[in-house]
């Protein structure tokens, strides 16, 4: 375990412009990200582009967040999706060991990796077989055994997560829990009927704020332990259905609650609950963000933007 390791200020983020990205770049400002000399972001697809980023401005250690990441997407483009997150990556660690990177990668993958698990299986700990059920998990399940030969054979450090579901403000509204807040605000504001549209609201997930799956990331960089993989998730199960009425309750907003079948997937995990034993142990991190503080910062992210479109 390295304990003398820190973030050094030469940071590189990649997949800066996503929702994860965002808000790594507010928490550590100073951060790198590719970007050509046009100014326009840097297709990880394209290695020449990558070392010639890279030739001027090595990092010290690199976030790998850049993927496409909504699961129906993925179904739609398959190709696409393993393109962007098996070679992207492969590109992405080629590019750096060519430039003389040395520092330590960490590659975030992400839960919907392990699949269906019965109740009686879960919590869900690093050791569980993989079953993926998308496209966009399986082509994560082939980066991330990507990223554990290179850990191995390669001319650094690689450290992998596995993100379960995590939330806040400036989430797309693809996402389920960002999708209820755009709603309830529409409807505060008037700008929509008192109802409400959701798929399987009695699905249970395992949710995270994302300001502590970033303090998870940055303890990771620092404490992990090279070629391991962790959890990252809360360890508490919640029903879709509890936090929308969560969010009804903090906005003093009441409405009809209606389900829309276009909004179910098919092969849904019933229930998810996650085991970050592993994380704690090697690095000493706990989540800390009340869940009621997450909801409410995600629903006054939606107030402020369907404010700002009137």
């Amino acid at each position: 375990m390295n304990q003398d390791r820190t973030i050094a200020s030469k940071l590189l983020i990649v997949g800066d412009k996503g929702f994860v990205g965002k808000h790594a770049l507010a928490r550590w400002p100073q951060s790198m990200t590719l970007i050509a000399a046009d100014g326009k972001n840097i297709d990880i697809c394209k290695k020449p582009a990558l070392l010639s980023a890279l030739a001027d401005n090595l990092p010290d250690t690199v976030l790998h967040l850049a993927a496409i990441s909504f699961v129906p997407e993925s179904f739609k483009f398959p190709e696409k999706t393993f393109d962007v997150n098996f070679l992207g990556t492969l590109c992405l660690l080629e590019a750096l060991a060519e430039s003389g990177f040395c520092g330590r990668f960490l590659f975030v993958g992400t839960g919907d990796t392990y699949g269906k698990v019965s109740i009686d299986e879960q919590p869900i700990r690093e050791d569980r077989p993989l079953r993926p059920l998308n496209p966009y998990a399986v082509s994560k399940v082939a980066a991330e055994a990507l990223c554990y030969q290179w850990s191995q054979t390669g001319p650094f450090e690689v450290v992998m997560a596995r993100p379960f579901n995590h939330i806040g403000a400036g989430q797309a509204p693809t996402f389920a829990i960002s999708n209820f807040a755009r709603q309830i605000a529409e409807i505060s504001a008037g700008k929509r009927q008192p109802i409400l549209q959701v798929g399987n609201i009695d699905l249970t997930r395992d949710f995270t704020d994302v300001k502590d799956v970033l303090k998870a990331y940055e303890l990771l960089l620092i404490k992990a332990r090279n070629g391991e993989i962790y959890n990252v998730c809360s360890g508490i199960e919640r029903s879709l259905r509890s936090l929308l009425e969560r969010l009804l309750e903090l906005a003093c907003v009441k409405a009809e609650i209606q389900n829309d079948p276009t909004l179910f997937r098919p092969s849904e995990q019933l229930r998810v609950c996650g085991d970050h034993a592993k994380l704690s142990r090697d690095t000493g991190w706990q989540p800390e963000v009340p869940i009621d503080d997450t909801l409410l910062n995600l629903y006054r992210y939606w107030e402020h933007e369907i404010g700002n479109s009137t």
